[in-house]
Parts: structure tokens; C-alpha cells; sequence
């Protein structure tokens, strides 16, 4: 089930899913120690001797607020005659989720109305161990293991403090769960139960004919319980509505800081970008980890997560974090993964939000050979977009203390981890993880990343050594004129694979991610073997439904819906056609080309505009994780480059200045970047 709505500052992160049921709650790595375990923390509401749970009963319409991270959440019951809005944040400062509520009574009738929480929490992933205890001192539950500490709390205008609570014990001996206590509308009173346990608290509302009540809603969380007792000492002081407040107002003024010249696209495309933006904002670890996903019902698939940071899906997000103007961030994100580097320079498969190594099913050896278990072009795009970082912000300062260690470690890599029979980069596994072979998607990205070595040798004056890189990066685009063009398929191949007698076998399977052989400058967009093939994948993973969408490759198994189509359409496979139009575009007829397929992610967004990976062919309904940091990374690049390209449509003839001045600030070393693939490309002894 996808996650509609995710909050976030940094190192507490709340998910909600399309029912309006907390899943998630990360603490105190976005991404890492998910504490709920995908269990449910349940809304329930008791009215006129009815209860009945938000999730089953109820209309719930999820927003956001405008360009924020607080909510717009809508839910109505007919037949109850009720309402209730509710606004939900975490604040953005402190270790707090909040929830503003309000209920409307819709009958001509005083009513009163209680209303439930329900806390389930399985602290450090697990059940085993975990506290649940009612404090006296600030009238909430506080749910505890090791430094690991959750207090909910809530109140009204008349009772600051709960009405009602209980504690108890879950999956034991056929007991469902204390949430099972609040359906007749009263709890036990139970107050400590250890174990595998969960809580409920109630407040209750006195409401006069066709009017309404608020009632308020938090939890804190900490590492002790005097933190998590400030925290609720501080929601006292301040009142959940002041700090939604200042949270709206925090992240609006984020969201807003940068002023591309967004009133050039459609609205549904405008809204998105920003949404976009906030959306990879609450996947990004404060120190720095950009997760991939945090949505723990992909676990029912593969019987692990997302929640890693990958060096190549946190690289690209970076690199749109720095075209949108939030440099800080990627910087975070460049910090982090430095320090992941093998002191033979490259970066294995994926890592925890602490930096610690995240699981893998890559080996190290196979058929008795060793192997690397890597995805070389997770190595090369971290090089290529700390360069486009570079160009953008010139901090020589920030680039410094990378330069040996990351930077020309990686480049050292990459020069010699090259297959001896086409000088084309060795095997390493695909971007899809799934297969190990010498793949056109890698070859472009350390054709990138050799490129931006040899640049930024060249800047550091280390001129011998740039040549080198650039030397082995012109042979690496001969070796791809020569081996990875195919004549007879009329295009490029997705890659080459050994056979059993050790024999090199061109892999023709059509695959989206054949885009990377212009994205990071080995072809330029217009050469004619990129065109043809990019037609051929047109043509081919389309997918041919109402729904549309490129798929990923041909007969992609990956959450499969049906056979009767190539395959789910993919956001960002989608958005990589997108750029591909935008690069070739001569005029703005050629960019509405692309718009109308970031329109077309803009209409297939859920409602809060939220990205998963795929979409239903049939249906359009999200697929597999929700939201996925990439394909939100991806709208945010696409966008930037369809206003760059905008911009340079609209240079006056006569003056020389755009019409979209604060978009078109090419730097020199971005010309370079461009001049320096042109050289290369004409160094190549195969065109």
C-alpha cells in the first residue's frame, strides 16, 4: 500500500497510508529503526453509542497544504453527520508529530464525540521487550525500549489530558490487540504492560447543534524520558496549532526560496516540482543519506526495504537538489557517501542512514571466480554530479578534502577496471540490480564520470593526469561506437554479456535506461544512432493503454500486472524520454512534447502528489513503493532542463539576454563540461 503522505524533518519521519493510519515511524535516522514495523496506529471515532475506525467507515480526502509539509485531510462520515478536518505535521525543528483537529457535529443536535489513538509500536523493528506505561506526570503513554522513547499525548480546550487510556498486550495468546478496548467508546484504565504491547488514548468532545469542537494531538519522541517529557512540556507551552503554524510557514518559505520561472508550464506541473522538492526533503537523513523509498509494505515482496541509501539514486537526487538551488543538501548528501568510498575507489551495492553497510544480494564470487560485487555506475555518478555541483556553486573550499580521496580514487577506478578484450568498464551489475554484464546505462556514466575527473584535474592544474582521464574516456567511446552500436538492430544494445565459452554476446533487449548513453555526454542527443534509438524504445515500451507510460524493458517480471502489455509504465523511464525530447527540441513545439509527458506524471500522482515507482497499466494505480525519491528527483531534473532549455529558445537575436535571465546562468566550467565531451567525442578514432 503506498504511502500517501509522509512528514519529515530530518530524523523523525511519519508515513501515512491512503487510510489515514500512521505505517511508519522512523527515529532518529530517516529510514533506519522504522519503530511501528508497518503496523497500523489507528483513528477511531465514537459517537451516539457507534464507534468505528477511520480506516473502514470513513471518507478520507488526504492533501498537503498548498507548498508545505502539513496536511489537508478531509474526513467525512454521512450517515454519522460528522466531520473532521485535521491538519498533521512534524515539526520542523523539533522531534514532534503533531495533529490539529477539528470535528464538525453536521446535526441539529448537542452530541458528545470521543475519539481514539492507537499506538503500535514494535521499537528497533521488533516486539520483543517494548514498555507501554501511562505517566501521571504529563497524562500520555510513553512506549520505551533501550534509548528509544515514544510518548502520545492529547487534549481538548476543557482537558489538556486524555479522558481515557489503556495499555495492554498484542499477539499473545489470540489477544488482537488493546485497540480491540475502545470499540464500546470505554478504555480499561491498564496502566504498564511489557512485552509485545500497544496503547490507546482517548478525549472526548462536547458539541452543541451544527457546530464544531477542536481537540489536539501528539507524540514526541526522544532517547530518555526527561527529552521526550520537555518535548511534551514544550507542546503545552506553545500549543499543537502554533507549531503546525510555524512548521507551515518554515517549509513554504523552503519550498518558495528559489523562484525558477515556473508560470512557463502548466499549473499541474508547477505544483508538482514543488511537491517534489518537499517530498525528497523527508527522505534525506539529517546526516546526510538520501534514502530511495521508506514504505515497509515492499517487505510482503523481497522481505527487505528501500530504506537504503544507494549511491547512484542518492546522487542523481543530489544533482537535482543543486539544479533547484538547495546545495546544502546535496552537500550533506556529497559528505556522507564520501566516506563510504573503498580505498580502491568505488562503493559497494547500498548503505544504512548511519553509514553502516546495508544488505546486498550481490556476490563475491561466482562459478569459484571472484567477482566485484558492484554497480559501477553507482561510482561514476557520484564523480559526475559533485562536478555539476562544482560548476554550479564553485566552492573550492567544499571540493578540497574530496579531491584525492573520492575524486581520483574513483577516476583511478574506473581507468583500470576496464575489460581487457573491448577496453569498455569490466562487468559489474546492471542499474536494475538484476543482471552482471558490461551494460550501455554504466558505460555512459563512467563515460560522465571520467569526464568530470579529468575537469576537475584540470581546474587543480594537474593537466598529465586530466589527459589521462580524458585519454580513457575517448577510448571507452570508441569501444561503445564499436560494440555496443549494433547495425543490424539499427541501435544501441542494452549490453554485452559472457557466454559459457567466455565469449562476448550482445544483450538486444530494448531498455529505457539506454537513455544514459547521451544523459552524461558519451553521444549527443541529436546524433542519429541516439535517435533511432530512442524511437525504438518509443515504439516499443510504450505501453499501449489508456494509462500510457514507458516501461522499464521488455517483459520486465518486476511487480508484473499483466502480460497483455510490455511491461508497467516506470516514472522515471518515462521522464528519461521526456529529457530526451527536450535535448532534441528546435522550437517551443518541441518542448510541449515534453511537457505533455510531465503532465502526464503530473495526472498519474496520487492525490497529495506523491510518486511511486510504477504505475498500473491497466488502471494507473501506484505500484510498488511509494514515494520513491528517484522518480521525484527525476521530475524536479526534467523540469529544470525543459526551463534551461526555454530560456536559451528565448535569447533575443539583438541583445543576446533571455527572456528567463534568472534560469540561463551557464557558468564557463559548465561550457567546458560540454566542450570537454565534444573533444573527447572527436578524439575517437570511431565515430
Amino acid at each position: 500500500m503506498p504511502r500517501d503522505i509522509p512528514l519529515g524533518n530530518g530524523k523523525l519521519l511519519v508515513c501515512f497510508d491512503k487510510d489515514y493510519c500512521i505505517r511508519d515511524l522512523y527515529f532518529p535516522h530517516v529510514g533506519q529503526e522504522n519503530h511501528l514495523n508497518g503496523n497500523h496506529c489507528r483513528f477511531g471515532v465514537w459517537a451516539d453509542g457507534e464507534f468505528s475506525w477511520v480506516e473502514s467507515a470513513w471518507a478520507p480526502d488526504l492533501k498537503y497544504a498548498g507548498a508545505t509539509l502539513v496536511t489537508r485531510v478531509v474526513l467525512s462520515h454521512e450517515r454519522l453527520g460528522l466531520r473532521i478536518n485535521c491538519r498533521d505535521a512534524v515539526d520542523f525543528h523539533e522531534n514532534l508529530y503533531l495533529r490539529d483537529i477539528d470535528v464538525e457535529n453536521l446535526r441539529p443536535e448537542p452530541r458528545e464525540i470521543r475519539l481514539f489513538f492507537t499506538h503500535a509500536f514494535s521499537i528497533l523493528g521488533n516486539s520483543v521487550g517494548d514498555t507501554a506505561a501511562h505517566d501521571p506526570t504529563t497524562g500520555g503513554i510513553i512506549h520505551y525500549k533501550d534509548a528509544r522513547y515514544f510518548l502520545a499525548n492529547a487534549g481538548t480546550v476543557d482537558s489538556p489530558k486524555p479522558a481515557q487510556f489503556a495499555v495492554g498486550v498484542v499477539g499473545m495468546n489470540g489477544r488482537e490487540g488493546t485497540f480491540r478496548d475502545a470499540e464500546d467508546g470505554i478504555l480499561s484504565g491498564n496502566s504498564i504492560a511489557q512485552g509485545s504491547v500497544d496503547s490507546v488514548i482517548a478525549v472526548h468532545l462536547k458539541i452543541g447543534p451544527d457546530s464544531g469542537a477542536k481537540a489536539s494531538y501528539w507524540m514526541a519522541a526522544g532517547q530518555n524520558w526527561a527529552e521526550i517529557r520537555r518535548l511534551n512540556d514544550l507542546v503545552r507551552h506553545k500549543g499543537v496549532e502554533n507549531l503546525i503554524d510555524r512548521t507551515s510557514y518554515y517549509w513554504r518559505l523552503w519550498a518558495e526560496k528559489e523562484t525558477p520561472p515556473l508560470e512557463h508550464l502548466p499549473e499541474k506541473v508547477r505544483d508538482l516540482y514543488r511537491r517534489s522538492l518537499l517530498v525528497m526533503g523527508t527522505q534525506i537523513d539529517s546526516e546526510g543519506g538520501i534514502t530511495a523509498a521508506n514504505d515497509t509494505d515492499v517487505v510482503q515482496f523481497n522481505r527487505d526495504t528501500y530504506s537504503y541509501v544507494w549511491p547512484r539514486d542518492g546522487a542523481l537526487a543530489a544533482n537535482a537538489l543543486d539544479e533547484a538551488g538547495y546545495p546544502l543538501l546535496a552537500q550533506n548528501f556529497y559528505r556522507f557517501i564520501a566516506g563510504r568510498i573503498e580505498s580502491n575507489g568505488y562503493f559497494l551495492h547500498k548503505y544504512n542512514p548511519d553509514g553502516t553497510l546495508a544488505s546486498s544480494w550481490h556476490p563475491w564470487s561466482l562459478g569459484g571466480q571472484l567477482q566485484l560485487p558492484i554497480q559501477e555506475d553507482e561510482t561514476a555518478l557520484v564523480i559526475w554530479a559533485l562536478w555539476n555541483h562544482f560548476v554550479r556553486y564553485r566552492d573550492l573550499e567544499f571540493i578540497k578534502p574530496f579531491y584525492r580521496p573520492l575524486i581520483k580514487n574513483a577516476a583511478e577506478f574506473m581507468v583500470h577496471y576496464r575489460d581487457v578484450e573491448t577496453a569498455l568498464p569490466d562487468a559489474s551489475y546492471d542499474l536494475w540490480e538484476e543482471q552482471r554484464g558490461i551494460f550501455s546505462f554504466t558505460v555512459g556514466t563512467v563515460f560522465g564520470g571520467l569526464t568530470a575527473a579529468s575537469l576537475f584535474c584540470t581546474v587543480f592544474g594537474e593537466n598529465e593526469q586530466a589527459e589521462r582521464y580524458r585519454r580513457a574516456a575517448s577510448q571507452i567511446r570508441d569501444a561503445a561506437s564499436s560494440h555496443l552500436w549494433r547495425p543490424e538492430l539499427n541501435r544501441f544494445c542494452r549490453g554485452l554479456r559472457r557466454d559459457g565459452g567466455g565469449k562476448l554476446k550482445p544483450d538486444p533487449t530494448l531498455d529505457a535506461s539506454l537513455w544514459g548513453l547521451s544523459a552524461f555526454g558519451l553521444y549527443a542527443a541529436d546524433d542519429p544512432r541516439i535517435q533511432s534509438t530512442m524511437s525504438a524504445l518509443k515504439e516499443k515500451l510504450w505501453v499501449p493503454t489508456a494509462v500510457g507510460g514507458m516501461a522499464r524493458y521488455e517483459n520486465d517480471s518486476y511487480h508484473r500486472v499483466t502480460d497483455q502489455v510490455v511491461g508497467n509504465p516506470w516514472f522515471i523511464c518515462t521522464l528519461w524520454y521526456a529529457d530526451y525530447l527536450t535535448e532534441i527540441a528546435c522550437d517551443e513545439a518541441g518542448i510541449n512534447e515534453a511537457l505533455k509527458i510531465l503532465e502526464w506524471v503530473s495526472e498519474h500522482a496520487l492525490p497529495s502528489g506523491v510518486l511511486p515507482e510504477q504505475a498500473d497499466p491497466l488502471t494507473g494505480h501506484p505500484l510498488s513503493v511509494s514515494p520513491l525519491t528517484w522518480s521525484h528527483a527525476g521530475f524536479v531534473s526534467s523540469t529544470r532542463r525543459i526551463l534551461n532549455r526555454l530560456a536559451e529558445m528565448k535569447i533575443c537575436p539583438s541583445c543576446g539576454v533571455s527572456a528567463m535571465p534568472n534560469v540561463l546562468k551557464e557558468h564557463w566550467m559548465e561550457k567546458l563540461f560540454k566542450q570537454t565531451c565534444g573533444t573527447i567525442r572527436n578524439m575517437c578514432g570511431v565515430k
